[in-house]
Order: structure tokens, then C-alpha cells, then sequence
């Protein structure tokens, strides 16, 4: 979230960011209410000092009806203190619930409105097929590769199973993410598939109410990670770094559990959009002047790993509609689909300068320098699974129907091509 002392002293840019980022926030209320709690606070430590000098004085009394009278005025002060607070609590409450939703501000090269920007390509060419490409469900289904049938009977739709050389794939994607970002001096980690909802909401994931997008589990303060992001960030709620340890790059492998409530059309075909898939995901901690700099450095890991995979795609500049409330600035992949003819989101890096650090509080203290600092972080997508293998395995369909293996995966799949169909169960 943002500081709440930059919203009073910058209204019009706050103002005018919402507006450009599409959120509804009364920003004039959140300023009326920051007047409010900060009288309060004046309010209490005046009293807090009136009772401390009435609290000396009741030792230097003489007179028992002088001390009497002093342990009243004591409790009056008291009394008018625990108001004081209560009112402030009541304040700082619907305070706070508007700053959090306050997005982040805008990288000022940012797209404003909602028409993203092409800002490059990648190596791989688009193909070029003698025949009419299929979609990924027509090919995964031809080579008893994916079970959307089973899925939905165990689980519902949105599930599946992979099957024979899709299991191969997964895992080889994986591994081959793994190496490139251990190559990069990444942390490799495993995470956890559940999260305290307070991590959540540190993040900027809402775990409960009408908007959601996450699973939660009934009777207990936990949900479902919608991605490592928020497992990644939550590592380090409430430590304090120093300044010599940071950038700290870590990656993580975790399920991702999504609702995609009111999601509907050709994007909910097949592996495209579903309820659950695996990804391997980059998270970092920097300094500040630092965090420009290492969005550029995930986005080209990102375009560095589907070049490897021989993958067409497209990099987008996100406009300022399109932007998560933390995002500051971010970058989509997409990659060319030819069974659906269009590019699709396979990743997507993000800079969320300060606003996640502020909600989970993770600081950062300079050598020989009084008082913290809040942190940058940044996350970025290494290689989504389910889009990854659509991506594969429409862009590498033959003529004959079988799908070659991207080179790079070939020895951790164990084959160059997949080709005759696995026996059903």
C-alpha cells in the first residue's frame, strides 16, 4: 500500500492514478480520515504527558486530601485516554481499509488506459504449417497426453490430468527453469500450497468476499496459493534485512489453486485457464534504486527461457487499466498459439516497489545508519506450466500429428518426438 504521509502530500497524482488505473477509492476521505487519526494521536500523547506529571506530583503531595484529588484527576485523564484511543481505533480502521485499496502508483512509461503496448519480440519466428494447425486439446487428446474428462469427474471443470509424455514434459519444464535461474544464483525452494490470509492480503490478494479469486479453507485462517508470489513474499514478513544481503533472488515451485470466476470463452478451452496447475515462479527483494533494473533483468530471464524453448512470442508493457493494484510497472509474454491464432499470456514480471514491503513489513537497515528502510520487491512468472505445454505443443505439431520435443527438453524427456498414442487406461 502506499505511505499514507505521500497520499496527503500528492492528492492530485493519487487522484489521477486511480482514475488512470480504474479504482473507485475516495482519496478526499482518506485524507479527511489521516486528519482525523493524527488529532487523535496529538490528543493521546497530550494526555499521556498530563497524566505522567499528575503521577509525579501524587509523590510530592503532602496532603492526603492533595493526593486524593490527584488520583482522580489521574483516572479522569485515564478515562478521556481510553476514549481518545477508542475513537482513534475507529479511525484508523476505515483509514486503513482505503489506503489498502489505493493501488500502486504508475511507472511514468507506463501505457495509460487500457491499450497495452508491443514492445518487442522474440527469436523464434512464427511457424509456418503445410496443414491446418490443430489446438493443443485436439493434440493432447490424438496422443493420450491429457485427460480433461477425468479431470472434471474427480474434481470438476477447470481440472485435468496429464498423462504419458505431458507428466515428462511438466517435469522437464521444471527442471529446465530450475537450472537457468540456479545458473542466475537463485535460491531454489519448494513452497507451501497454503497461506495465512494475512499473507494473502499482504501480497494484494483478497482471500474472502464476492471479488475472490482464491480457494479458501472453511474454519481456519488459511487459503490455497494462487501463486508462489505469495509464498515467496510471505518468507520474509517482519524481518529486517541489511542492506548488504539484498538483491535476494529467490525462485520457488508451488500449485497454484485459481477460482477464474466468470471466466468464460475459447481461453477456458483445455489447459489454457484452469483451477489448478504448477509453476516455477522468481520472486526478488532489492534496494530501491535497484528495482527498475531487475524488472528489466526477470524480463529478459523470462524472454531468455522461451527463446531457449524455441517458443514465438510478443513482450507487452502493461497499460495502466490492465495493472494488479500492487504492479508499478509490468511485462507480459505472450506466446503465439496457432490452434487458436493469437498470442496468449504465458508470463508476466512485475516491480512492486515498496507496496507489498509496507504491507508485510519487511525492511532493509544501512550500516552506520540510524532507522529501516522499506524494501522492493518483484516477482515474474519462469515458466507456467499448462501454458507452457499448449505453447509446445501447438507451436511444434507436425503434419503427421505428432508434436516434436523442443530441443533444450530432449534429454530430461527422453525422446525427440512424441508421436504414437499411450495406451488408455
Amino acid at each position: 500500500m502506499l505511505d499514507r504521509k505521500y497520499i496527503v502530500e500528492n492528492v492530485e497524482q493519487v487522484k489521477q492514478n486511480c482514475a488512470n488505473r480504474g479504482a473507485r477509492v475516495h482519496v478526499d476521505r482518506v485524507v479527511e480520515l489521516e486528519s482525523k487519526r493524527r488529532a487523535c494521536q496529538t490528543e493521546i500523547d497530550q494526555l499521556n504527558r498530563n497524566a505522567n506529571e499528575v503521577s509525579k506530583s501524587i509523590g510530592r503531595a503532602k496532603e492526603p486530601a492533595q493526593r486524593e484529588a490527584l488520583k482522580e484527576e489521574g483516572r479522569r485523564l485515564r478515562e478521556q485516554t481510553a476514549t481518545a484511543q477508542a475513537q482513534m481505533d475507529r479511525v484508523a480502521e476505515e483509514l486503513n481499509g482505503l489506503v489498502r485499496l489505493i493501488p500502486n502508483m504508475t511507472h511514468p512509461d507506463a501505457p495509460i488506459g487500457m491499450d497495452s503496448v508491443e514492445v518487442a519480440r522474440g527469436k523464434t519466428p512464427l511457424p509456418e504449417f503445410s496443414f491446418p494447425p490443430k489446438d493443443h486439446v485436439e493434440i493432447a487428446e490424438r496422443l493420450n497426453l491429457v485427460d480433461l474428462e477425468a479431470g472434471a469427474r474427480v474434481a470438476g471443470h477447470g481440472f485435468y490430468f496429464l498423462k504419458n509424455e505431458a507428466v515428462l514434459l511438466e517435469l522437464a519444464l521444471q527442471r529446465y527453469a530450475l537450472e537457468v535461474l540456479l545458473g542466475e544464483g537463485f535460491t531454489l525452494t519448494t513452497t507451501p500450497d497454503l497461506a495465512r490470509n494475512e499473507i494473502l492480503e499482504g501480497i494484494g490478494f483478497i482471500p474472502r468476499g464476492p471479488e475472490t479469486q482464491i480457494y479458501s479453507v472453511e474454519q481456519t485462517d488459511l487459503s490455497l496459493v494462487a501463486t508462489a508470489e505469495i509464498t515467496l513474499g510471505g518468507m520474509l514478513s517482519g524481518q529486517v534485512l541489511d542492506a548488504e544481503q539484498l538483491p535476494l533472488k529467490i525462485c520457488g515451485i508451488s500449485h497454484c489453486f485459481r477460482t477464474e470466476a466468470g471466466a468464460h470463452g475459447r481461453q477456458t478451452r483445455g489447459l489454457f485457464r484452469v483451477h489448478q496447475f504448477t509453476k516455477v515462479e522468481m520472486f526478488a527483494f532489492t534496494l530501491p534504486e535497484a528495482s527498475d533494473a531487475t524488472l528489466e533483468y526477470l524480463r529478459g530471464l523470462e524472454c531468455r527461457i522461451f527463446d531457449g524453448l524455441g517458443i514465438p512470442y510478443r513482450v507487452i508493457d502493461t497499460a495502466s487499466g490492465d495493472l494488479g493494484g500492487p504492479a508499478y510497472r509490468k511485462y507480459d509474454l505472450e506466446a503465439w498459439m496457432p490452434g487458436r491464432g493469437e498470442f496468449g499470456e504465458v508470463t508476466s514480471t512485475s516491480n512492486c516497489t515498496d507496496y507489498q514491503a509496507r504491507r508485510l513489513n519487511i525492511r532493509y537497515r544501512v550500516k552506520g545508519e540510524k532507522g529501516t528502510h522499506l524494501v522492493h520487491t518483484l516477482n515474474g512468472t519462469a515458466v507456467a506450466i499448462s501454458r507452457a505445454l499448449v505453447a509446445i505443443l501447438e507451436n511444434y505439431q507436425q503434419a503427421d500429428g505428432s508434436v516434436v520435443v523442443p530441443e533444450v527438453l530432449r534429454p530430461l524427456v527422453g525422446k525427440d518426438r512424441i508421436q504414437t498414442p499411450s495406451a488408455s487406461p
